[in-house]
């Protein structure tokens, strides 16, 4: 039976059926990759649900999970940060992978991801970024308009510090292994790359989901984690940054991998439903290769 309760732990040393037309690029060249066995395979409930189908399957879900206040010592304004955790069923201990929200806020899509982040062998930590800024009762409640609003006030400084504290909470967790990646979507896709910017080689992995990236020389003077790119092909603004990520990340030699998915949107994997069938076959793609690049990465 699922289980909810608020925890607090004490801070510790840091220890895709895709469209028939997408680019796969890395490394010197392009091609259209086929569609691997996972892809094939791709079931409903083998992926984050879309939008609209998120709070019944998390309601649904037969894992653990549970509300987290952790520590801010301040920063932000924030006296803790609050965050959504989802534990894996297995045995052994688990690489941590911290789930960044969109401009929208810690919505029950993005718990819905970290859910599957789980179901898929993962501790997923889902932190509220905008915690100290309002009320805990509008996570579910109030309208996505007011987390947008918020969202831009926040300090880039105070979001790395935060997700720092969010990766050395997970990292602590009796059923965790000191390791972590991080996923982000929209506004948190780029915080995605503003964190492999600000950790180096304290984080070991980064997919970011349509996310832009940082200038040039940032990602040329202080990346050191291979990162996931994943974008769809209608979405020029956020495409536009990725010409030069793949050079900055080339000139270092750090593996940067990315998929465009002709036809999809900027937010595929939450808006499922989109673009006539593209979103939901660049979903069907992206999520696969989310689990296999963490997989590989997170040992």
């Amino acid at each position: 039976m699922r289980r909810f309760r608020i925890a607090t732990l004490p801070l510790v040393a840091l220890a895709l059926t895709a469209c028939a037309s997408r680019q796969s690029c890395e490394g010197d060249g392009c091609s259209a990759p086929s569609a691997t066995p996972a892809t094939v395979q791709q079931q409903s409930g083998t992926m984050p649900a879309g939008n609209a189908d998120a709070p019944a399957r998390l309601a649904a879900s037969p894992r653990h999970g549970e509300w987290a206040m952790i520590p801010a010592n301040g920063i932000g304004g924030a006296d803790s940060i609050r965050a959504w955790i989802a534990y894996p069923e297995r045995r052994d201990k688990a690489p941590v992978v911290i789930v960044v929200h969109e401009i929208f806020g810690l919505t029950p899509w993005v718990r819905n991801v970290a859910d599957q982040l789980a179901a898929d062998g993962f501790i997923a930590i889902a932190p509220d970024l905008l915690s100290g800024k309002r009320p805990v009762g509008y996570l579910d409640a109030q309208p996505q308009d007011s987390a947008v609003a918020v969202i831009r006030t926040l300090r880039p400084a105070d979001v790395q510090q935060h997700l720092d504290l969010v990766a050395r909470y997970g990292m602590a967790l009796p059923a965790a292994r000191p390791v972590y990646g991080i996923v982000g979507y929209c506004w948190g896709g780029s915080a995605v790359w503003n964190h492999a910017v600000h950790a180096g080689s304290r984080l070991a992995a980064g997919v970011s989901y349509y996310g832009g990236t940082p200038d040039r020389q940032r990602i040329v003077d202080s990346v050191k984690t291979p990162i996931l790119g994943l974008y769809g092909g209608n979405d020029a603004r956020v495409n536009s940054t990725i010409p030069r990520a793949d050079s900055a990340m080339k000139e270092i030699r750090v593996p940067y991998t990315y998929q465009i998915y002709e036809g999809a949107g900027h937010g595929f994997l939450r808006q499922q439903d989109g673009q006539d069938g593209a979103n939901l076959a660049a979903s069907r793609d992206a999520w696969p290769r989310t689990i296999a690049f963490f997989r590989e990465r997170l040992r």
